[in-house]
């Protein structure tokens, strides 16, 4: 998808919430500022303030910001002190991903309540394919309006839907119709939505192919429909000029894969300033595994490989991993063998970044359970259950290793990459 600012919002009847919505069974629904939403119904005392999620420390960088704080600049991926400079008086808060994935999995729920077929295409989106639901729930634009109603009465937060004949155009709707919007891009007019927004609005557009297409005078995507294909391969390649050419004529023949599946997740952590005391990456270690194993019981799955990334003071990057002879949500076991994976590496090296993550992913209902020869029958497992039970009524920062007690909690300034 291209820059999601390529998409101009505005109030058009030809593409509003009560267009024609004949031959449009796609919707595109994506959460509003999901992670600092999420926040904000934790804490209500925020609502109407400008709340930025993300890596709190001098090297962080912002995850989600609230529209409040959008007013002033603040974006996704931005730095965080940036995001400072520009919003001085905004709430910055580091990412609490166990209440993020709670909160997606219950808006999954009502997606699937509405069609078996939903596409996650990560904590906070997802595309429907509606066709099969009209006999019980109506038109397509009658199921994105419900949909957006049960989000917001039984979930606290809002959501922008898109409907159209297509991926494509669908997430464009939804873009166009933030924040907490709907618009449905009618089949027969989808040439007249789609032919005056710029290049870099379609997919796979970044700033040297929008440069590339610049310079050709190919400014919107109704000239580069127009362009001949010859022109595009010569600027483009071969299979991207291909790609853009059948976007622009408003086609994306992909099916809605409600099959796809999580393939790993996992939690980085960048120090504020270089780090060589092992001491401290073995607490950032841990605490990055407790991370993972909470979002992990918190996603009902369990990881056969843990990885470790480590990234050197001059951004070398080196990442290692084993896999276990048992899939495994605990912390503690991901924790030993990313600590293992970690002393083996050259030793002297001060450290930017380090990062723990859970790959080969399945259910853990499915998955048996295997308990090692002269082990007790409750272990870390359980107690990490229990700590999970009282993150969830307390918040995640009351319970924890006491090892991460002592000096600072590197889990304050974790990157906020997503599972």
């Amino acid at each position: 998808m291209g820059r999601s600012q390529s998409v101009p919002r505005g109030d058009d009847p030809r593409f509003g919430p009560d267009a024609d919505d004949t031959g449009c069974p796609i919707l595109h629904v994506d959460m509003d500022a999901f992670y600092a939403s999420v926040e904000v119904r934790h804490r209500p005392e925020l609502r109407g303030r400008a709340v930025v999620v993300g890596g709190v420390g001098p090297r962080g960088v912002v995850s989600s910001a609230s529209y409040e704080a959008r007013r002033y600049g603040v974006r996704s991926a931005m730095p965080t002190m940036r995001a400072r400079a520009l919003c001085p008086h905004a709430v910055f808060l580091p990412p609490d991903f166990t209440r993020y994935i709670a909160a997606s999995r219950a808006v999954m729920q009502i997606f699937r309540d509405v069609t078996p077929l939903v596409e996650p295409l990560s904590l906070d989106e997802a595309f429907l394919d509606v066709a099969g639901a009209r006999r019980l729930f109506g038109p397509p634009a009658a199921i994105a309006r419900r949909i957006r109603e049960r989000v917001a009465t039984e979930q606290g937060l809002t959501c922008s839907v898109g409907v159209a004949s297509n991926k494509f155009l669908a997430k464009l709707g939804s873009t166009r119709a933030k924040p907490d919007g709907l618009l449905v891009v009618p089949a027969a007019r989808a040439l007249d939505f789609l032919h005056p927004l710029p290049v870099s609005a379609l997919w796979g557009v970044g700033e040297r192919s929008e440069q590339a297409l610049l310079r050709l005078g190919l400014r919107t995507v109704g000239d580069l429909a127009a362009a001949p294909l010859g022109m595009l391969r010569t600027a483009l390649g071969e299979a991207a000029a291909a790609h853009l050419h059948e976007l622009a004529a408003g086609r994306d023949p992909r099916r809605v894969s409600p099959e796809q599946a999580e393939k790993s997740i996992g939690a980085e952590v960048t120090f504020d300033v270089d780090v060589g005391d092992p001491d401290e990456i073995r607490r950032a270690l841990l605490a990055l595994a407790e991370k993972v194993g909470a979002r992990l019981r918190a996603a009902g799955q369990v990881g056969r490989t843990v990885s470790v990334k480590v990234r050197m003071a001059d951004f070398r990057t080196v990442t290692r991993s084993r896999t276990l002879g048992v899939p495994t949500d605990v912390a503690r076991e991901m924790f030993d063998t990313a600590w293992s994976l970690f002393t083996v590496l050259p030793a002297g090296e001060l450290i930017r970044l380090v990062g723990v993550r859970a790959e080969g992913l399945t259910a853990a209902e499915t998955t048996p359970r295997q308990l090692a020869l002269g082990a007790p029958e409750r272990g870390w497992r359980e107690a990490e259950a229990v700590a999970d039970a009282a993150a969830a009524r307390f918040g995640r920062s009351v319970i924890g290793p006491a090892s991460l007690l002592t000096g600072r909690d590197p889990r304050q300034n974790e990157n906020p990459t997503r599972p």
